[in-house]
């Protein structure tokens, strides 16, 4: 089943994020080498693709799971959270309507 893990930054994150940004991606890569990983990505925190100094606010994973507890374990594992990026996290079940 699908899951969306919606994540909310602490404020002035944005070093926080670089520092740990190779070894969040390296997770995100593993998961999309296993075809489980639908998409990913941040919320900039203005409206613009390159944010710079600005930031970003959070962060979506919608990505396959076998479960909840599989999705919220894996998501407690980031590495944006063990180094202070993430406030809060949240877990639920996603349904795909589109695209087909």
């Amino acid at each position: 089943m699908l899951f969306a893990i919606t994540c909310q930054d602490v404020p002035d994150s944005l070093a926080k994020r670089q520092s740990a940004r190779p070894d969040h991606l390296a997770r995100l890569d593993t998961l999309q080498q296993q075809g489980r990983l639908v998409l990913a990505g941040p919320f900039p925190a203005i409206d613009n693709n390159d944010p710079g100094s600005a930031g970003f606010t959070g962060s979506l994973i919608v990505a396959e799971f076998a479960s909840l507890a599989d999705a919220e374990a894996w998501a407690s594992k980031d590495p944006y959270l063990a180094a202070g990026v993430y406030e809060h996290v949240t877990v639920k079940p996603f349904k795909q309507v589109f695209p087909k």
